[in-house]
């Protein structure tokens, strides 16, 4: 899937992955490569929240998810592909509508076929998940 870069709006000149139904359904979430490294984010809006008006927390993981592979995208190369294979994450606190959520992070270490990443969600830089994943890397 090749990503599309978005000409408009407030996320103009990030990536979005049009292509990929769930991402689509779940965000959009957008991606860059940012002078610190990878950088994603939305915003949240009415359809990302839980019946108690906060980001739902599966929306989160699945941002998390999503925040794996960006912040891994030097190391998925060249094929670009992977699967996430292992997932953790701790809810440190909530996000209503309108904010900001944000997802950096690092990669631990890229070996053969693993890739170990680390990374935090915050929503108006505040804090919101913290999560890691292990993807293996796939051949094209």
């Amino acid at each position: 899937m090749a990503p599309h870069i978005v000409e408009n709006g407030e996320f103009a000149g990030w990536r979005i992955w049009p292509d990929d139904p769930f991402e689509q359904s779940a965000g959009p979430f957008f991606m860059r490569v940012g002078p610190d490294g990878p950088e994603m984010a939305f915003r949240a809006e009415r359809h990302h929240l839980n019946g108690m008006g906060a980001v739902h927390g599966g929306c989160l993981m699945s941002f998390a998810d999503f925040a794996l592979f960006g912040i891994a995208h030097e190391e998925l190369k060249p094929s670009g592909y992977g699967v996430t294979v292992a997932f953790t994450s701790e809810f440190i606190s909530g996000a209503k509508e309108g904010v900001l959520m944000e997802a950096r992070g690092e990669v631990l270490r890229a070996g053969g076929s693993l890739i170990f990443v680390r990374g935090l969600i915050t929503g108006d830089g505040a804090p919101v998940l913290n999560f890691s994943g292990t993807i293996k890397r796939l051949r094209a």
